[in-house]
Formats: C-alpha cells, sequence, structure tokens
C-alpha cells in the first residue's frame, strides 16, 4: 500500500457512510440501533470491565516504578507549560458535553432516578453522584490509556504517532505496517470523523437554541447553516495558523471563560448548597466507586446511561488520545496520568455541582419543562436566576470557542492518522478534513439523522476497546524493556 492508502481509502470509506445516511437514513438507522442494542445488551459487562481496567491501570502506572520515566528521550522538558497543555487537553475531551450536560444530565437524573422517586432529596444526591461518576475518573483513565501508549511509542521510541504503533511492542513493525494496521488506523479516522461532527451538530443546535433565547432568533435551518459556516471559517484559521498559535490560544481563552461561568453561577446560585453538593457528591462517588465500577442490571436506565456513556467515551478515544499523546512531550508517567485523570475530573465535579445544583433547586415542574429538550435546558434554568442572560450569552460564546477548538483538534489529529503520522500535518490536507467534518455534520443535521451518527460511531468504535486492552499489555511489555 502507498503512504496515502489510509488517507484515500478514509476519504471513500467516509463518503458512503455519509450517502449511506442522506440517502437511505431509515435503513442506515435501523442496521445501526440494532447493531448498538445488541452491543449494550449482550457486551455492556464488557464496557464496564474495560473501563474500570483503565482506572485501576492508570493509577498503577502512575505510582508503579514506571512512573518516573519520561515521555520523550531523558533530558527533554515538556513541549508546553502545565496550565498551557490542561487546558488543551480539557477542552478536546470534555469541552462541547460540559455545555450540553452540565445542567441536562443532573437534572435528568433528579426528574427520573433509578428505584427512587424522582423531586426528592434523594433524587438530588442520586443525580449528583451519577454526574460525577459518568464524567470522573472512567471517561479520563479511557482516554490516559490509549494516550499514553500513543505518546510512549511516539517520543520514547520515535514510532510515526499512528494508533497502530501501540501494537508494535505486542506483534512486531512489520506487521503494525500492513493490512492490520492500516484497517485499525481506518477505523479510528471514521470514529474520530463521526463522533466529533455529532457533537458539532449537537454543539449547533444548542448555540441556536441559545441565540433564540437570547435576541428571539428562529430556529431554523438558515441560522444553523449560518453557524457551521461562521465556526467552520473560524476553525480553518486557526488550522492553518498551527498547533502553538491556534489550538493553545482557544484553550486558555476556553478555561478563562469556563472559569468565569462557573464563578457568576457560583455567586448567583446557592453557594453554600453548591459546595455542600460538592463534597457529599464526591464522598458518595468515592465511596460507591467499585460497586458502581461493576454493577450492572437488565434495567434499561444502564443501557440508556452509564453503558452508553462508556461506549461513547471509547468512541471518542482515538481522537481525544491521539490529540492528547501529541501535546504531551516531554513529561513523566507520572506527570501524565495526574494531568489527564485527576485534574480534569476535578472540574468536571466542580462544573456539574454548580450547574446541576442550579438545575435541582429551581421547582420540579420547571426541571420537568428543562429536560424535554437537552439543547435549551441550560437556558430554561438561567432564566430563573438574577443575570442568567448574562450566564447565557457567556454560555454561547463558551460553546463557540469550544466548538472551534473541537473541531481545530480534531482536523490536526486527522491529519496525523492519515498522513502516516506525521506529527505537523499539511494544512491542506487538514483543511480538507475540515471541511469534511462540517458537511458531515451539515448533512446529517438537515436529515435529523444526527443521533443515528452518534450510534453508528459508537458502533464502528466497538472494536477499539481491544485495541486500548492489547495496548496496555504492549505498553507494559515495552515498559519491562527500559533499563530502571
Amino acid at each position: 500500500m502507498s503512504k496515502n492508502s489510509v488517507f484515500y481509502i478514509s476519504l471513500v470509506f467516509v463518503f458512503a457512510i455519509v450517502i449511506w445516511g442522506l440517502f437511505m437514513p431509515g435503513n442506515f438507522s435501523n442496521i445501526a440501533s440494532n447493531i448498538y442494542n445488541y452491543l449494550v445488551g449482550n457486551f455492556g459487562w464488557f464496557y464496564l470491565i474495560s473501563m474500570s481496567s483503565f482506572v485501576i491501570f492508570s493509577i498503577w502506572i502512575a505510582f508503579s516504578k514506571y512512573g518516573k520515566i519520561k515521555l520523550g528521550k531523558p533530558d527533554e522538558e515538556p513541549e508546553y507549560s502545565t496550565i498551557s497543555w490542561f487546558a488543551m487537553l480539557f477542552s478536546a475531551g470534555m469541552g462541547v458535553g460540559l455545555v450540553f450536560w452540565g445542567v441536562a444530565e443532573p437534572l435528568n437524573h433528579f426528574v427520573n432516578p433509578l428505584g427512587i422517586q424522582g423531586g426528592t432529596q434523594a433524587a438530588a444526591e442520586f443525580a449528583i453522584q451519577k454526574s460525577f461518576f459518568h464524567w470522573g475518573l472512567h471517561p479520563w483513565a479511557n482516554y490516559a490509556v490509549f494516550a499514553l501508549a500513543l505518546a510512549y511509542m511516539q517520543f520514547r521510541k520515535d514510532k510515526p504517532g499512528l494508533i497502530s504503533s501501540i501494537f508494535i511492542p505486542l506483534i512486531g513493525e512489520e506487521k503494525v505496517r500492513g493490512p492490520i494496521g492500516k484497517f485499525v488506523d481506518i477505523l479510528g479516522i471514521f470514529a474520530t470523523v463521526a463522533g466529533v461532527a455529532a457533537s458539532l451538530g449537537m454543539a449547533t443546535l444548542q448555540m441556536t437554541s441559545g441565540f433564540n433565547y437570547l435576541f428571539g432568533t428562529p430556529e431554523t435551518n438558515t441560522v444553523r447553516l449560518i453557524i457551521i459556516g461562521v465556526i467552520t471559517i473560524l476553525f480553518l484559521v486557526c488550522t492553518v495558523t498551527g498547533l502553538d498559535k491556534g489550538i493553545k490560544f482557544l484553550s486558555n481563552a476556553n478555561i478563562a471563560l469556563a472559569s468565569v461561568l462557573m464563578f457568576l453561577a457560583l455567586i448567583i446560585g446557592p453557594t453554600v448548597l453548591i459546595i455542600n453538593n460538592l463534597s457529599n457528591g464526591f464522598g458518595q462517588y468515592m465511596s460507591s466507586l467499585v460497586a458502581d465500577s461493576f454493577r450492572i442490571t437488565d434495567d434499561p436506565w444502564y443501557g440508556g446511561w452509564t453503558i452508553f456513556y462508556w461506549a461513547w467515551w471509547i468512541a471518542w478515544a482515538p481522537f481525544v488520545g491521539t490529540f492528547i499523546a501529541r501535546i504531551s512531550r516531554g513529561r513523566t508517567i507520572k506527570e501524565f496520568i495526574g494531568g489527564v485523570l485527576a485534574a480534569p475530573t476535578l472540574a468536571s465535579f466542580i462544573w456539574f455541582s454548580i450547574f446541576g445544583t442550579l438545575g435541582i433547586e429551581t421547582e420540579f415542574a420547571i426541571a420537568e419543562t428543562a429536560i424535554q429538550k437537552t439543547s435549551t435546558a441550560f437556558f430554561v434554568i438561567m432564566e430563573q436566576y438574577p443575570i442568567g442572560s448574562i450566564i447565557s450569552l457567556i454560555a454561547v460564546v463558551l460553546l463557540a470557542t469550544f466548538f472551534v477548538t473541537s473541531a481545530n483538534s480534531a482536523t490536526f489529529v486527522l491529519g496525523i492518522l492519515s498522513s502516516n503520522g506525521n506529527l505537523e500535518p499539511t494544512a491542506r490536507r487538514k483543511v480538507i478534513w475540515g471541511l469534511i467534518q462540517s458537511g458531515l455534520a451539515v448533512a446529517l443535521m438537515l436529515s435529523g439523522g444526527l443521533s443515528m451518527l452518534q450510534t453508528a460511531s459508537i458502533v464502528a468504535a466497538f472494536p477499539f476497546a481491544f485495541v486500548m486492552l492489547f495496548g496496555m499489555v504492549s505498553l507494559v511489555k515495552a515498559l519491562r524493556m527500559e533499563n530502571i
């Protein structure tokens, strides 16, 4: 195969999926949903065990003798400052999702908790604890395991920045560069394109809802197209400026805006109750962590929430893991795990404590209204508070900057994966992938197919659980060869 074969095969594959989704949406949706339901129904246990093993492995390796090994040469220093590094990995890993679900998820659990009467104090505690669980250690350990193996092979062993490179210690470089490796890299590209396009579509829907609440702008496809068009221009400009200027600057801006948003919400909300919920939620999360990590029942709640999330985080691992690996050169394994696992988990806990409490403390009828449409839940709740319109406006701006950052990071990753692992892909290739991402988001949003694209990306990413499990084995095998 030529060195551009992954790029061209991926393009054909992505276009085939888009055409299928646009012209045969019913067939596409039925097949994707049937496979997804089969995976959730029969492999829920596998998702649970896989995600829990990532948490255990991450904590173990950080405190093992391998923790002092650098992801790079022994004398290399980190490529980015700690704050910029955290800002970039956090923006890529969760950005849009936090704004989209920050109010909506706790409210859903508060109104419809598992085995508890909705609207009660017990339901409120359940809502915070489950939000912590779904956005805590598990998703970040999922990213950390994948990114660590990739960063080690890239910067310690000077191998190409390809997903397939993590298998070199296990099966050898010759086999990795053959059809098996190419298949893994193509699958990673599809999971990235589909996952990010679905998220960009969700962000567009929420931004349109925000403009409607703030300025009365109609929620029409024309408005959505204008939003995607403007955002596409912005992230393509950032793409051309490169990693150091574009993504780094935007990521730092994201953290600043998110901090302002949290501070204002903390001040106007029930501040003491928010702090209490953070403390209580953390305690409940830690005390039930092991039980929740391995608990599964036939109740559809688990399939619709926990198993769905675990599958979705694995679907995002190729994109987020590759990006985190790229920006982590020069850090020790212990530093890396601390930065990728602990810091974002704490930030997520604070976010859900603040916005979850603001939602829960409104009237139950308002909470029920808010969850009817996830894209407007945030704005419905903010209307109930002083300066809520200002907070909503900041949230829309934050959505836009997170939107640009995610799309920018994704084009960077797609450029790497489709350029034989080149860590500085050409602007032309990044622009091509950027246009494809936006085009896919537009096409499927107009056809009402965002949810089916999300389902399809989760189905396609199922094999990545195996990639990551074998990646842990491969990494340990390589680390054992280190002279320490």
